[in-house]
């Protein structure tokens, strides 16, 4: 597997190798004992699926506070997507800072996200589907959002009239918001 980093620390592209033959191909998304070789020794506790009916659908930008912070390994297993990470992590010397990444279907690239950063990502093709492993299952109590098109974060999400969830067209504006994540709270 390829890992690259990003402008951000933690956050990683992660490219699996494909082995084709006159079948088609077939790779290893994840591999605990690989990924502990590389540093990367992530437990995962919940996998999810979303589908996506229209090319510039919006999700996020979402968190999960701690105690129940979640890290996200994304893919893309039908179509295509912007993921973006920002860094909300107090004391950070990114913070407010993000990574956007093109992940495909086609690509096979992972963007893997750790623990106190805002995630989201936009559709650039109809019927996307998206898996991501997380590191904690889902809680509630802990779920937040921020303003996708927050002009602080100033994020070009190519999209200038997006299919939104009630949830995200109310997220609160990043200075608005209190971050529940400060450097060294996460592993």
């Amino acid at each position: 597997m390829q890992i690259e980093e990003t402008a951000l620390p933690g956050v990683l592209v992660l490219t699996p190798r494909r082995f084709a033959d006159a079948r088609g191909w077939f790779e290893e998304t994840w591999s605990r004992d690989r990924m502990a070789e590389a540093g990367l020794p992530v437990d995962w506790a919940q996998d999810n699926h979303s589908m996506s009916r229209r090319a510039g659908t919006l999700r996020g930008l979402h968190y999960q506070a701690p105690p129940r912070a979640q890290a996200k390994l994304v893919r893309v297993l039908l179509g295509a997507i912007l993921d973006v990470a920002v860094d909300a992590r107090a004391g950070s010397p990114h913070f407010g800072r993000h990574v956007a990444v093109e992940l495909s279907a086609a690509s096979g690239r992972q963007l893997l996200i750790p623990e106190g950063f805002l995630h989201g990502f936009v559709t650039r093709e109809p019927d996307t589907h998206v898996a991501y492993k997380c590191t904690d299952t889902y809680a509630p109590a802990q779920d937040g959002a921020v303003a996708w098109d927050d002009p602080d974060l100033a994020i070009d999400w190519g999209v200038a009239d997006p299919v939104l969830s009630d949830k995200d067209r109310a997220a609160p504006r990043w200075r608005d918001w209190q971050t529940p994540f400060a450097v060294g709270s996460a592993p």
